[in-house]
């Protein structure tokens, strides 16, 4: 017998109750939300807490409330999207729903077995790749790929997925001090040199990566190097055998990339040398949609259509997406979305853009508290700008919400001028 606490829809309720009954069970608490759940934990301490899968039952401030008082919490899920809702936040005892009381009375007595999504034969390769890689990838001047590569993170994992942000820029890595974290062990390095020893596995990538933890999003964030100096320390093998160990890790992994493509000529004769761009390079290989962002200003335009004819050489047919970044008026003048987005066209043939507008204060404020755009400023332009982006082009939502198809960046080679 055990004193139970429902935090369900009246309908639901009314459905299980008189199982619960007959099964000996006595019910102390029935709310509709987490916040009339949490005012009520000083009233009477349930043994098991059944709480809806919808983002206003289920919430990391109950979960952690539970924790502290040793309640178990077991949630019914209606969706796919309400299930990886529940994981993200560390919650595997799930039932989905239209179910009976039964269901939820043997997961109560047997528990459930908590998956291991990383495992030695992962690391081979193949149809086990089942993550989804965004790099994130702009040219030299701060672009903005490191708050952008943030904040798709941030969108994604509030999106019910699970998510790991990992920055394989080798000249400024900027993701721990951006987020407020500790860069003393670079947690892609370490998982570098685990990768290369093949003993890279779950429980390691746990120990190993940081958690950015926010009840509207929270996801894993592997941080880079914290003296360029270390550079050799990611070559192309063991930056494959990471990302490909991440695919298997999370739904999506959001890399942050370095600006340069180039090769090393002084080392084009020895083909083991290390280069110090293969992280960049290898990383906008090995991604599913790369996003190449720039600084919606003459100078910044001007570094992104230099740059752009040598990241479709590298990423060849991949699925890519441009952002401009900070696009105003006061930078290019009168109806600055269709300047940046005339320019694009004529310079650059890219005829699909996501553009992004500036919002000083927003982004101030993400990086004063160490927290991404959603946490500091959720009504930001610049922060529903980019979330239209995530929900509408990055990632897959279930059929029963969205039919519409992404959207992917059309460009055409420029012709070249006549010979006068």
């Amino acid at each position: 017998m055990a004193r139970l606490a429902l935090v369900l829809d009246r309908a639901t309720e009314q459905r299980m109750l008189a199982e619960i009954v007959d099964c000996g069970h006595s019910v102390v608490t029935r709310v509709d939300t987490a916040r009339e759940f949490l005012e009520t934990l000083s009233h009477g301490q349930p043994h098991v807490v059944v709480v809806s899968g919808r983002r206003e039952s289920l919430t990391g401030q109950l979960i952690a409330a539970c924790d502290e008082r040793g309640i178990r919490v077991v949630a019914l899920t209606a969706t796919e999207q309400e299930r990886r809702h529940a994981g993200t936040l560390g919650l595997y005892e799930t039932v989905a729903i239209p179910c009976d009381w039964s269901e939820i009375e043997d997961l109560l007595v047997s528990g459930v077995v908590v998956p291991l999504r990383v495992g030695e034969r992962h690391f081979t390769g193949g149809a086990l790749n089942t993550g989804s890689v965004i790099a994130v990838w702009g040219p030299c001047g701060a672009p903005g790929r490191t708050t952008l590569a943030i904040n798709i993170a941030a969108e994604i994992a509030a999106a019910g997925h699970t998510v790991v942000l990992a920055d394989v820029d080798t000249y400024s890595a900027s993701i721990a001090p951006s987020l407020g974290m500790l860069d003393e062990a670079p947690g892609f390095a370490a998982a570098c040199r685990l990768a290369g020893s093949d003993s890279l596995n779950q429980s390691e990538l746990e120990r190993i990566a940081q958690r950015y933890n926010s009840p509207k999003g929270a996801f894993w964030v592997l941080t880079g190097l914290g003296r360029p100096s270390r550079w050799p320390e990611l070559s192309t093998e063991r930056v494959t055998r990471t990302i490909d160990a991440l695919r298997h890790w999370v739904d999506y992994v959001v890399v942050d990339t370095g600006f340069s493509l180039e090769s090393d000529e002084e080392l084009t004769s020895d083909v083991l040398a290390p280069r110090r761009n293969a992280a960049t390079v290898t990383a906008l290989r090995a991604a599913d949609h790369v996003v190449a962002c720039g600084l919606a200003d003459p100078v910044g335009m001007a570094r992104f259509l230099r740059a752009w004819s040598d990241l479709t050489e590298v990423i060849g047919g991949s699925t890519v997406s441009v952002v401009m970044n900070q696009v105003r008026a006061s930078a290019v003048g009168l109806n600055p979305r269709a300047q940046v987005t005339a320019m694009l066209l004529r310079f650059g043939g890219i005829e699909s853009s996501i553009l992004v507008p500036h919002d000083q204060g927003a982004l101030d404020a993400a990086v004063l508290t160490g927290r991404t755009l959603r946490d500091a400023s959720p009504k930001s332009p610049a922060r529903v700008s980019i979330r239209r982006f995530v929900l509408e082009d990055l990632i897959v939502l279930p059929a029963t919400e969205s039919k519409r198809m992404p959207r992917r960046v059309k460009w055409r080679a420029r012709k070249a001028a006549p010979v006068m």
